[in-house]
């Protein structure tokens, strides 16, 4: 499994839809090369959350994909936030429709400066920020997927493939 995998084991499939005519063959199964190739190189992330009254709420911020992680800021009181606190379980899907990336997972807040600070260093030229300026002053959340799916428009019956990852005990 490559280094950048979050937490193994992983199961590599396709995803259950036979009514979209999804192909049962391992042939045409994205890999995970190209998953991680796509959240590194974005530049906005779509983080969906639910609110306390179960209703949802999408925003897109910036964010840094690290090691099978995604970082990204937010203020305390953002809407967010909030619903991260209430429930951290979320959905980060990319923009893209055509070259599709779709995490499930949960989302944390990261309290290592260690951590947060590598975050740091990294996130300011990706965004073009002045290097003097903190693009998060408060520190990163974190989210860990738990179920990847990922596809291509273009060959979407052959391409799609889903990834099941070992939730952490504290899921």
């Amino acid at each position: 499994m490559p280094a950048h995998e979050p937490d193994a084991p992983a199961v590599r499939a396709r995803p259950n839809m036979p009514e979209y005519g999804i192909s049962s063959k391992e042939e045409g199964l994205m890999s995970w090369e190209w998953v991680d190739e796509q959240m590194a190189k974005s530049r906005n992330y779509w983080i969906v959350s639910t609110r306390p009254d179960g209703s949802p709420h999408a925003a897109p911020v910036w964010g840094l994909w690290l090691e099978g992680r995604l970082y990204f800021g937010s203020a305390p009181s953002s809407r967010k936030a909030r619903n991260f606190a209430h429930n951290p379980e979320i959905v980060v899907h990319l923009e893209s429709g055509d070259e599709t990336v779709i995490m499930e997972g949960r989302v944390r807040q990261e309290t290592d400066q260690e951590v947060n600070r590598r975050v740091g260093a990294l996130y300011a030229p990706k965004y073009a920020m002045p290097a003097n300026e903190d693009p998060s002053p408060g520190g990163y959340f974190v989210f860990t997927p738990h179920t990847v799916f990922a596809w291509t428009e273009k060959d979407y019956p052959n391409t799609a493939t889903r990834w099941t990852f070992k939730k952490p005990a504290s899921a």
